[in-house]
């Protein structure tokens, strides 16, 4: 795609959104052709998640276990009613690898077990990540094993989860992307490894590749979902064609988990077509900047709009897709999930079969590195038994944009 003319400092969102529209028009008018059902795929257009990792980080190697030390592990059936009351009965929310694969020969379910119950006791659609960062510490993510080992697993899963109510949502890799960079090139989070993004890229898609077939062996008709950031690069203002290029092939990284799932890119780890079954695009904040420069803010002029990241991802690949993470720290929550509601309906709008967005993360959390609260949620962290406290003013605008979008396409009504 050509470059676009940047729009003038000073313009509004309105204006920028008008100038990228002009430079989609095509694509657009292709999209609006083809008729969009309504959102069918997901139990409540409106999801909630729950921070899961389970990696180790790289300053000190502690071992990070998100659900537990938001008490989510014991407070699950009351964070799923909790979450029913603001119309989400569907929940992304994870397995810990980690606990269930602690000995090499036998697993021990015992930390998903309560998680199962209480979907099952409220009625809560999970949509379950296998692999959320973090596996056993015996293992070893370089081996040529890993891929067995994992499908393993995910078979053994899929036959505890397959005896629950369907249909049944599995993501195989959280964020193969973010993963690779993190712990294979910046060495950050395990397996702390430098200058191997590539190499763990290509790991990760052999373990995923391999847990799907498995899955599908004892779940036919399991759903997979690949939830991935999206991102906007820019090159500097007057930047050579060496550092453009640089920028482009950055940007263009981003689709390389789905590509390979697809079959599309290093075939030889196993994807298939079937297998990318569901996109979930992640997107925060901090998804745009200026090519190894600072971050692109809303309202800056070299800030492209949501909508259009959407309808690049949909016109790619032309799968079911959803917001599968969004969210923001403090008292930016509700203005933050405003604009992100925004922009899907103007994506909608555009022809893109939008399944639904999840709030995430929905319950604050202990950071990664420090162990700080993190205040990104719907949910207030609270260890007392019964239902947390809510953040009031994220709620009032998760209930006035399930009116808009009810009032507009029917979702919810």
């Amino acid at each position: 795609m050509a470059s676009l003319p940047l729009p003038r400092p000073g313009d509004d969102l309105d204006r920028a959104a008008e100038a990228w529209e002009a430079h989609y028009t095509d694509l657009i008018a292709e999209l609006r052709s083809s008729a969009q059902p309504r959102p069918t795929l997901f139990q409540s257009f409106f999801q909630a998640g729950f921070e899961c990792s389970t990696h180790r980080r790289g300053h000190d190697r502690a071992r990070i276990d998100v659900i537990a030390s938001s008490r989510h592990d014991v407070h699950a059936a009351d964070d799923y009613r909790l979450l029913a009351e603001h119309g989400i009965t569907t929940a992304r929310d994870g397995l810990r690898w980690h606990l269930i694969g602690q000995h090499r020969q036998a697993y021990d379910w015992s930390s998903l077990t309560p998680l199962l119950d209480a979907a099952g006791e409220t009625g809560t659609q999970v949509i379950w990540d296998l692999l959320h960062y973090g596996w056993p510490d015996w293992l070893d993510v370089w081996d040529d094993a890993f891929a067995c080992r994992f499908a393993d697993f995910a078979g053994a899963a899929a036959q505890r989860i397959a005896a629950t109510p369907g249909p049944h949502f599995y993501v195989p890799v959280n964020e193969m992307s973010f993963l690779a960079w993190g712990g294979g090139d910046q060495g950050f989070m395990n397996p702390f490894a430098q200058g191997r993004g590539d190499a763990l890229k290509h790991q990760l898609g052999r373990a995923a590749s391999a847990a799907m077939a498995a899955v599908r062996i004892v779940d036919p008709g399991a759903r997979f979902v690949h939830p991935e950031p999206v991102i906007h690069i820019t090159p500097p203002r007057g930047a050579a064609p060496r550092v453009r290029a640089d920028a482009e092939r950055h940007a263009r990284a981003q689709f390389d988990a789905w590509d390979m799932i697809c079959g599309d890119h290093w075939p030889e780890v196993g994807g298939q077509p079937d297998y990318l079954d569901v996109v979930g695009v992640n997107y925060y904040s901090q998804n745009q900047w200026v090519h190894y420069g600072e971050t692109i803010e809303i309202g800056d002029p070299l800030y492209k709009p949501l909508r259009y990241l959407l309808i690049d991802t949909y016109a790619r690949y032309r799968r079911p897709i959803f917001i599968a993470e969004t969210g923001i720290e403090g008292d930016r929550r509700p203005g933050w999930f405003a604009y992100v509601c925004d922009e899907v309906r103007a994506a909608m709008r555009c022809g893109v079969p939008m399944e639904g967005i999840c709030l995430y993360p929905v319950l604050n959390h202990p950071g990664w590195d420090d162990d700080r609260n993190c205040p990104n949620g719907l949910l207030e962290f609270s260890a007392a038994p019964g239902p947390r406290p809510v953040y009031r003013p994220l709620a009032d605008e998760l209930a006035r944009q399930q009116g808009l979008f009810a009032d507009e396409f029917g979702i919810g009504a």
